[in-house]
């Protein structure tokens, strides 16, 4: 069958490659699984269900959880109607709860849990179209998701064939408030042919077939994540929904996938969790760990040495068969997107034989403008890629990369304004990031135009540059670089307290506790000796002069990070305002 709108897509798995699990969530300890079959039949019952509430093309249905089978399910359901989804957040304050509710004019209330549907229920005051509230788990007082199928009517489906047949491949599909970091969200509007022609050029570049596995664990509630949700829809990938981190190793050992997404913070987790372990070993087996370590940091896509390849084949058999084991044992790709990826994190796990297939994109255009490709010769470390086929992408005067296709929203919603401000009179979306086009056509992105400051001196300086250094540090967990109007670079910078906490054991000094250990100047000295190797090669003008050590990690919940956990730069400087008077004191 012809796939045209986003519903489309599980026909088009029934037809060409039937699973037996298609999606899957475990709950209380045993996978639910939905063959392709079903997870139709589920849609087409809950799309039903929502007719006889009222739900009608273009009306809106948020969904507010993280990643299980239900999320996907009322997706379809939604747009089987020709309504339009609304994602939220699960960790969403629910001051922005409210105003996402109400802004987009949400009708229905898909929650997870019992945290959730309060905050739902909270913002009903302000939100006057908001009529019905159900969950995804049992919370008492509130209707389960499940009644919903049950109201539906049989009668209604040649009402619902109707309904589907008038969608076209430019209706709206879907508004997607981006968690943004600065202000309030703004509501990206993105049709179904904008997401689909993204899924289409996306499997270019895909290289797992029908009957893999994938586990899903970034939050469907960002266009990153759920796009692919529909390429592995798509492509007959069975998808393993994982709704929380805390049990992630375990999960992915189980599930035992073949591909799954990350963000490069993860990613650098992972990495010093596994050199943490060889920090441990001793003899001959380290020895091994670190040969074989600085092997993969030398890695290249391209004019390798045979005796090199001969080397790594030893490795891969000695060393990073553990690697890949610790993920499952069948891993042949990780997508990562959302953030910029230090190389030598990709050249390390790709050497592992864990290939990280970096990309780039924003919700905006779908999300993928560019990605790396391990087949045909279009993978580049350093780099985001080639366009995906339909996509142009082209440089401004200014260094400010520019995109134009199918894939490019319609707008901002309710916000002409803001979409007169990112949108030029030709088509071209103006996407706020710098970058560099190689003369083999690779994307490279240097850093966020709204990021980039100037100091005092008139010098611009552009932070992740320096920030992606100094996280090279095994010292360094998170690093935010300052100095907009002042006249140096400084840094707020979180050690890596797990790490620390070794070394100060290892070299005799105190470890009493976060607040302590930033105050033990062994340990300033120590990490100054880190920022001075990351400021080797920089201009005077851009190396970080100063820095202030803090006590805890920067999360989601601490509104540092954007869900995608990308950094909320005013929200920090605020917070941390007497740290950065403490850099700038006497300057």
């Amino acid at each position: 069958m012809g796939v045209e709108r986003l519903f489309d897509i599980p026909g088009h798995q029934l037809e060409r490659y039937p699973q037996e699990v298609a999606i899957a969530t475990k709950e209380n300890g045993t996978w639910r699984s939905y063959s392709t079959h079903e997870l139709i039949d589920t849609a087409e019952r809950l799309a039903l269900g929502l007719m006889a509430l009222g739900v009608g093309p273009g009306d809106r249905v948020a969904i507010a959880s993280g990643n299980r089978s239900e999320w996907c399910l009322v997706d379809q359901a939604v747009l089987r109607i020709g309504a339009i989804g609304v994602p939220i957040y699960p960790t969403s304050s629910a001051e922005d709860y409210a105003y996402v509710l109400e802004h987009s004019g949400s009708k229905v209330l898909f929650a997870a849990n019992e945290e959730i549907h309060a905050k739902g229920d909270q913002a009903r005051a302000s939100c006057p179209a908001l009529e019905h509230l159900f969950t995804f788990d049992r919370v008492e007082g509130a209707r389960h998701w499940s009644d919903v199928p049950e109201m539906g009517r049989e009668e209604d489906r040649p009402t619902l064939k109707g309904y589907q047949d008038q969608v076209e491949r430019g209706d709206l599909a879907t508004i997607i408030y981006t968690s943004g970091t600065t202000g309030r969200p703004k509501g990206v509007m993105l049709t179904h042919d904008n997401i689909l022609s993204n899924v289409v050029g996306s499997m270019t570049r895909f290289p797992v077939d029908a009957n893999a596995r994938c586990i899903s664990f970034l939050p469907l509630s960002h266009i990153y994540e759920r796009m692919l949700m529909y390429l592995y829809l798509y492509a007959g990938v069975s998808i393993h929904f994982q709704e929380s981190l805390d049990d992630l190793g375990d999960r992915i050992r189980e599930v035992e996938p073949d591909v799954f997404t990350a963000v490069p913070r993860l990613l650098e987790k992972i990495y010093d969790r596994i050199v943490g372990k060889g920090e441990e070993l001793t003899g001959i087996k380290r020895k091994l760990f670190f040969w074989a370590l600085d092997l993969g940091h030398r890695y290249e896509t391209h004019g390798r040495s045979p005796w090199y390849d001969l080397q790594l084949k030893l490795a891969r058999k000695l060393i990073f068969s553990k690697w890949q084991a610790a993920l499952g044992g069948k891993v042949r790709i990780v997508a990562s997107g959302s953030a910029a990826l230090q190389p030598r994190l990709a050249r390390v796990f790709t050497a592992a034989g864990i290939p990280v297939m970096e990309g780039y994109g924003l919700t905006e255009t779908s999300p993928v403008v560019s990605v790396n490709d391990l087949r045909q010769d279009n993978f580049r470390i350093g780099t985001v890629g080639r366009p995906i086929p339909g996509v142009q992408v082209r440089i401004a005067e200014d260094g400010e990369i520019l995109i134009k296709g199918p894939n490019v929203m319609q707008g901002y919603y309710k916000r002409p304004e803001l979409t007169a401000e990112v949108m030029d009179t030709e088509g071209w979306f103006h996407t706020g990031d710098i970058g560099e086009i190689t003369a083999e056509g690779f994307l490279r992105i240097t850093d966020r135009k709204k990021e980039i400051f100037k100091t005092s001196g008139g010098k611009y300086v552009a932070p992740q540059v320096l920030e992606n250094k100094l996280k090279m540090s095994r010292f360094i967990e998170q690093v935010m670089v300052i100095g907009e109007n002042r006249k140096f670079p400084g840094a707020l910078i979180v050690p890596s307290f797990a790490f620390l906490k070794d070394y100060c054991k290892l070299k005799g000094i105190p470890y009493e506790g976060q607040d302590q250990v930033i105050n033990e100047q062994r340990i300033i000295d120590r990490i100054q000796r880190e920022v001075d190797a990351a400021n080797e090669g920089l201009g005077q003008w851009e190396r970080v002069k100063r820095f202030a050590l803090l006590p805890s990690e920067w999360s989601i919940d601490g509104g540092e990070l954007t869900p995608t956990l990308k950094l909320r730069r005013k929200p920090i400087l605020n917070k941390y305002a007497e740290a950065v008077e403490h850099i700038y004191r006497g300057t």
